[in-house]
């Protein structure tokens, strides 16, 4: 395996180095493989917007809170920005503000075009204040539980992982292809997937591309409604869209690339539960639920606050029967349909992390371990022509000595790419070119590896420094 290659800058000239031509052009690793967005949402049988407000599928108290919170936050607005800003159709929140003039709740302050200019009453300010405080939600409106349930259901698995998608979407990594054979059955079966090995072997960087096996996009909600509360779903720090979204799609939905969550140390049993936001009354959907129809990676796994058991019991219902339950701020639980494919990635060995119990609950486990030298090679020859750095096979024969004498381990794919980007600065520095011989990986080495005081190192430094 190697590391990413997205920090190599544009200009580039050929190696002198090179034991595998086919590594000049790798793609970029961090980007998601672009899915086409169909023309039409009603041709490609994706929800389109709803004729009435009566078949939302959410309460019509609801919608017109929401309506009510965007006007009076806005001060004026009109039908169509209204619209726009709530992912309905203009028909939908017409019927909403008669129902809202009806009750002195708004008032049309005259004409834009042939579009009503609104704004809220007095009566209207109040009503807003005074539901504010359950729930201030002024976003796009919610589409129900039930329909949620039913896309996740019906997006389950529909792009299937063969030995093709597979290389393809590790085509940028050096990979041994006996590995690839554990992989794919791990993916395919049902249940979680267990990446272990010592550091720096690429486990991340694996778990980061598993995504690019899936072609198809999915429909993610922008919020969802249970028993009159507001669920934010759509996160785009995690959400990717398709360009251009499907003409007629009901706006309540995006559709996008399948997600891919993935969370390190920092993860603790908060952010697997609905957070309810204190000051506006509206619940965060929880990282599985944002993960559905995707990956759901957990990096560091042994390093989180929650012990590994409890993580693992946290998704025995989960993994086998596919359902969640959570439960809102008052007790009211609810079960959502549960389609994240869980990768837990460590660097601890298994025995630390539970007995034997613990291994069974995990039963796909691939190990990911140290490169040969020859895919060091290779690794070695695309970091240095993306950096355009010279070297050659003295050089790479010279590095994998000195790594292993320094470290007195194996070879791992990360150190090219760190060896080169040291270089690189030395050379920034030096003003002199870019070349990875015997002197120059001295010199990164010098600045890369601890010194330790077997020697006395420690004391000769301190006193040449004095």
């Amino acid at each position: 395996m190697t590391a990413p290659t997205d920090s190599y800058p544009d200009e580039q000239r050929p190696a002198e180095f090179n034991p595998d031509p086919s590594m000049n052009s790798l793609s970029d690793p961090s980007a998601v493989m672009p899915v086409a967005a169909p023309a039409s949402a009603e041709a490609s049988g994706y929800p389109t917007p709803p004729p009435s407000i009566g078949e939302l599928g959410v309460p019509e108290g609801v919608i017109e809170d929401i309506i009510l919170q965007r006007l009076t936050l806005d001060g004026r607005s009109s039908v169509t920005r209204m619209a726009q800003a709530t992912a309905l159709s203009v028909g939908i929140v017409d019927s909403a503000v008669d129902a809202l003039r009806q009750r002195l709740l708004l008032e049309i302050q005259g004409m834009n075009g042939r579009d009503y200019v609104l704004a809220p009453t007095d009566k209207g300010k109040q009503e807003a204040v005074q539901r504010a405080a359950a729930c201030s939600y002024a976003g796009a409106a919610p589409v129900s539980l039930d329909a949620y349930s039913v896309v996740v259901e019906a997006q389950k698995g529909r792009s299937p992982i063969t030995p093709a998608t597979l290389g393809e979407a590790f085509s940028d990594l050096v990979i041994n292809p006996t590995f690839l054979d554990d992989l794919g059955p791990a993916l395919v079966s049902k249940g979680a997937v267990f990446l272990y090995g010592p550091p720096g072997t690429g486990k991340t960087s694996l778990a980061e591309r598993m995504i690019k096996m899936y072609k198809d996009p999915v429909l993610v909600p922008r919020a969802v409604e249970f028993d009159g509360q507001i669920i934010t779903v759509f996160d785009p720090s995690l959400h990717e869209p398709v360009a251009p979204q499907p003409e007629g799609l009901d706006q309540r939905w995006v559709l996008c690339n399948r997600p891919c969550v993935i969370v390190g140390g920092e993860l603790t049993n908060k952010q697997l539960e609905l957070e309810r936001d204190i000051s506006t009354g509206v619940y965060r959907a929880p990282l599985q639920m944002k993960a559905n129809n995707g990956i759901f990676v957990i990096d560091d796994f042994g390093r989180q606050k929650m012990t590994p058991e409890e993580i693992l019991n946290r998704w025995i219902v989960p993994l086998s029967r596919s359902v969640d339950f959570l439960t809102l701020a008052y007790g009211t639980a609810f079960t959502i349909p549960f389609d994240a494919k869980v990768v837990f990635s460590t660097n601890m060995r298994p025995d630390q992390l539970g007995d034997d119990a613990f291994a069974r609950r995990i039963p796909n486990k691939v190990f990911v371990g140290s490169i040969e030298a020859a895919a060091f090679d290779q690794i070695l020859a695309a970091v240095c022509k993306g950096f355009s750095i010279a070297c050659n096979q003295e050089g790479a024969d010279y590095m994998k000595a000195l790594i292993i004498e320094q470290t007195g381990q194996d070879l791992r794919p990360y150190y090219p790419a760190d060896f080169a980007k040291t270089l690189t600065a030395i050379c920034d520095y030096e003003g002199r070119a870019k070349v990875m011989d015997r002197a120059a990986i001295d010199r990164v080495a010098n600045i890369y590896f601890t010194k330790n005081d077997d020697a006395g190192v420690w004391d000769t430094q301190a006193k040449v420094a004095a």
